[in-house]
């Protein structure tokens, strides 16, 4: 492809819903300054940024499908958007001390795991899309890192909440991960 080619492919390309997800991940930066940098207000400021960029991540796929908009650049560029967002924001709370390293690793560990997982099928023309369970995953990170972000200054009694949901989400991360694996494992290995 021509450079020329490659810029009108990108001008088509860089819709509303892509646009979005650039948003997702220029918060990224923004948002582990953030967390990691003590000035007033900065936990209302680390809540609202996560927030945005979460929000982005559920209407940039919403208007995608309903405005017929859906891409290759935005279908590689949403998952990487999300796993960025949600592994800077883990990083960040384990320097913090607020998630337990291991719990991290795990989490880590399995985005990487499904993302090598997805690459090897595609490799052999299988599109692997999120299961529910992925779904659900991906809801209960979001709520609990903003309840985590939140922290026990301002949820007291209610920070409960913030360690059930990260042990709920270490879980989830395993059962899921293993699901992947029994789905679609044989499949890749010819073994079906």
């Amino acid at each position: 492809m021509t450079a020329r080619g490659s810029l009108v492919y990108l001008s088509k390309a860089m819709n509303f819903p892509n646009l979005l997800t650039l948003l997702r991940i220029l918060c990224i930066p923004a948002l582990v300054i953030t967390l990691l940098i003590s000035f007033p207000y900065q936990t209302w400021f680390a809540f609202g940024l996560w927030c945005l960029a979460t929000f982005t991540d559920t209407l940039d796929g919403y208007l995608a499908r309903r405005q017929q908009k859906v891409t290759i650049l935005g279908q590689l560029l949403d998952p990487i958007a999300d796993k960025m967002l949600i592994l800077s924001a883990l990083i960040c709370l384990v320097e913090l001390g607020r998630v337990p390293a291991w719990m991290a690793v795990i989490i880590i560990g399995r985005e990487f795991a499904i993302t090598g997982l997805r690459a090897i099928a595609s490799s052999q023309g299988l599109h692997i899309k999120a299961s529910w369970l992925g779904k659900a995953k991906m809801i209960l990170e979001t709520i609990t890192i903003a309840l985590i972000i939140l922290g026990k200054e301002i949820l007291r009694n209610f920070y409960i909440l913030a360690t059930i949901g990260l042990w709920a989400v270490v879980l989830v991360s395993i059962i899921s991960a293993l699901e992947y694996g029994w789905r679609y494992i044989p499949r890749l290995s010819g073994q079906t």
